[in-house]
């Protein structure tokens, strides 16, 4: 198993109309709450990985999705292709963090309106 190739699977999934729509469904009710994140988007998209990763062995259930967590974590540090694909993923379920402005680039980038 080449864990990039799993990973694009995955990615690929994600982009199925039937499976962009249950995620937009999921993003729509959690209204961006990080705790309502994990009660609507995380299963759907837990859901949506199980579907592809089933076909590589790992079990049809959550844990199946944490040990496929855990070896795409352990190679992230060795392998930059896979770290790629890793936050690309996770771009996918989780809501953009928004990082307070500090240093040099905080200097009036907002537009006023």
């Amino acid at each position: 198993m080449r864990v990039p190739v799993v990973l694009a699977e995955v990615i690929q999934a994600f982009s199925a109309p039937e499976n962009a729509v249950r995620m937009d469904e999921a993003r729509d009710n959690a209204c961006n709450d990080m705790g309502k994140m994990l009660q609507f988007v995380l299963p759907v998209a837990t859901q949506i990985q199980q579907e592809v990763i089933k076909a590589y062995g790992f079990s049809c259930d959550g844990e199946g999705v944490l040990k496929f967590a855990r070896l795409v974590k352990s190679y992230e540090a060795q392998d930059p292709e896979i770290a790629s694909l890793s936050g690309k993923l996770k771009a996918l379920f989780l809501p953009p963090m928004t990082l307070p402005p500090h240093g040099p680039a905080s200097g009036g980038s907002v537009a006023a309106s």
